[in-house]
């Protein structure tokens, strides 16, 4: 297989949209945990520190989502850089490396959103019990 310089910036798009999504997620989440928390000072309801802690592991993964994009980022620019000086075969192992990494940011963000899932879940049981 020939890696040319076109092969790795075809991720720079899709890099660039994923680390769009993981901070508008993240700021969602911020404003949610900041909501959450002045709700818990008031009241101090027991199911809003499920929540909290719900939202702690989200915040702890998309942080890990962002790093992990970013760093395929990084990889497929180095990948570039080796192309450019002539070392196709280090280039190849650089941008395979950056796929792996977008793969883990991928799977980080489908175990995210089942997460967000179980916080959605917490929330109507809540609603439920209220009628």
């Amino acid at each position: 297989m020939e890696l040319t310089l076109g092969t790795p910036s075809l991720l720079f798009p899709a890099v660039s949209l994923l680390l769009l999504a993981y901070t508008n997620r993240f700021l969602a989440l911020a404003s949610l945990i900041r909501d959450l928390q002045a709700q818990y000072a008031s009241t101090h309801r027991r199911n809003l520190l499920a929540q909290i802690d719900n939202l702690k592991r989200r915040v702890r993964l998309i942080q890990t989502m962002q790093a992990t994009g970013a760093g395929s980022l990084l990889l497929c620019v180095g990948s570039m850089f080796l192309l450019f000086g002539g070392l196709p075969e280090a280039a190849r192992w650089l941008f395979g490396a950056s796929l792996v990494l977008m793969m883990v940011s991928l799977a980080l963000s489908v175990r995210e959103i089942w997460i967000s899932v179980t916080a959605l879940n917490i929330q109507l049981a809540e609603m439920e019990s209220d009628q």
